[in-house]
């Protein structure tokens, strides 16, 4: 807890300086303002035709078709008083998705959360991983972003990541809310910025 409440306030009182100490101390990664996002080019190159590349998109697919069905429908009805009743469901305007990294990769976790936020008709969909010690995200992670249309990836994680989507920084907008699995610290970063994010 006193760990993530220091990171917290390192992120929130210096911003990208505070990311990429994290980033260079907890990752390896050498990393400058410019380089915590993913280029644009990177996330617009095609997926291609691996048969990983091939089964992330028939999954994909699949979990479009299964959240198609399951979205919430804003219903409105007259009861017999003449009264206006419903219920009536509107997009976030902007959600942060962290994706695990380290020892290992989860681009299944942008199928699952990217998926249901553009069915919902999220507006703005930013993803945060962390980059390996050569400064790069996870290659299945990007691929996934690619054949998802994720066009904001961050090369960042941890609680930081968390801090950094929830408050914003110079280079890592801010959110309204955040989903996607993580260690500890993320759940802990989570818990303690509830209510501001």
């Amino acid at each position: 807890r006193r760990a993530v409440v220091d990171i917290i306030d390192n992120v929130r009182q210096r911003g990208d300086e505070a990311l990429l100490e994290y980033t260079e101390r907890w990752d390896g990664a050498t990393l400058t303002s410019e380089t915590l996002r993913v280029p644009a080019s990177v996330l617009a190159e095609p997926p291609g035709d691996s048969e990983f590349a091939k089964a992330f998109a028939r999954a994909a697919e699949r979990i479009e078709r299964f959240h198609a069905r399951v979205r919430p429908r804003t219903t409105m009805f007259e009861d017999d008083d003449g009264s206006i009743l419903g219920l009536r469901w509107t997009p976030l305007e902007s959600v942060g998705l962290y994706v695990p990294g380290g020892k290992a990769t989860y681009p299944s976790t942008l199928a699952m959360t990217v998926v249901p936020a553009r069915i919902a008709g999220v507006e703005r969909i930013v993803v945060a991983s962390p980059p390996g010690s050569d400064g790069e995200v996870s290659p299945q992670v990007l691929l996934a972003a690619r054949t998802l249309g994720v066009d904001e990836v961050y090369r960042v994680g941890g609680a930081q990541a968390i801090a950094a989507l929830a408050v914003g920084t110079a280079s890592v907008p801010r959110v309204d809310k955040i989903f996607g699995p993580g260690n500890a610290f993320v759940a802990e970063a989570k818990m303690q910025l509830f209510g501001e994010v």
